[in-house]
């Protein structure tokens, strides 16, 4: 259908040309300059480790998560879903405040464990738990919608033959519903490398590569902005195409 084809091909000049644009507002030493910045490398350190402690927590828990909404009564299933939706409907800087309310300094909680000498605010471990209030619910989110698709007729048989729970979850669940559960797990990783505003507010240092862009904006202009930002879309879509293969190569 040329209508079809159309849309698509407009949906993707409308997405991709803004992208396109900095192949050619960057050049190379440009970019190459950019990332050899000492400031640049921690920053990305950062982001890579909060990141992924982040989405190993989001995966640890969400899954699981995921499996008990997928076979819970309609009402329930309908409650957690929205309750897992509220983190990702919020304004990135209204995320940052309710932490901040809750494990700041004076927070709630944050006093609390100051007192015992964990500190949340600008810190590491501030940017983790940032960045997976923000992206957390994607696991559970897409496990949730996995487990539904899946064909339950053999998680039955398995159980009429005297099958744990936990062996039908580990050898058959799991497994049928992996493709949705790792698009989830990707999808929660890049939101959470990006994430800027509720990290900006709880944990602003040590510096992530997101505020690291904002930074650079400030100090040294639009050039190296848009250097790191380049560097942002290529580590991106490495990401994105690797996860591709992957997924081809196993499922």
């Amino acid at each position: 259908m040329p209508l079809v084809r159309g849309a698509l091909a407009a949906l993707l000049l409308l997405m991709l040309a803004p992208l396109a644009t900095l192949a050619f507002a960057v050049p190379g030493p440009a970019l190459a300059a950019a990332l050899a910045r000492p400031e640049t490398a921690g920053a990305l350190r950062t982001s890579l480790a909060a990141s992924l402690c982040a989405v190993a927590v989001a995966t640890a828990l969400g899954v699981p998560a995921g499996y008990a909404i997928a076979r819970s009564a309609g009402a329930w299933r309908a409650v957690a879903l929205f309750l897992l939706a509220l983190p990702i409907a919020l304004p990135p800087v209204a995320s940052g405040l309710v932490l901040l309310a809750l494990l700041g300094r004076n927070g709630l909680l944050g006093s609390f464990l100051a007192g015992h000498g964990f500190a949340v605010v600008d810190s590491l471990l501030g940017v983790i738990i940032a960045e997976f209030f923000v992206a957390g619910s994607f696991v559970a989110i897409a496990a949730a919608a996995a487990f539904a698709d899946a064909d339950r007729t053999i998680e039955e048989a398995a159980r009429t033959l005297g099958a744990s729970p936990l062996r039908v979850l580990l050898t058959i669940a799991l497994p049928s519903a992996a493709p949705g559960i790792s698009a989830g797990i990707l999808l929660a990783w890049l939101r959470a490398l990006g994430e800027y505003g509720a990290t900006s507010i709880l944990a602003y240092h040590p510096t992530s590569l997101p505020i690291e862009l904002v930074v650079a904006l400030s100090a040294d202009g639009i050039p190296r902005a848009l250097a790191l930002a380049e560097a942002f879309v290529v580590l991106t879509a490495l990401a994105i195409a690797a996860a591709t293969l992957l997924r081809r190569r196993i499922f």
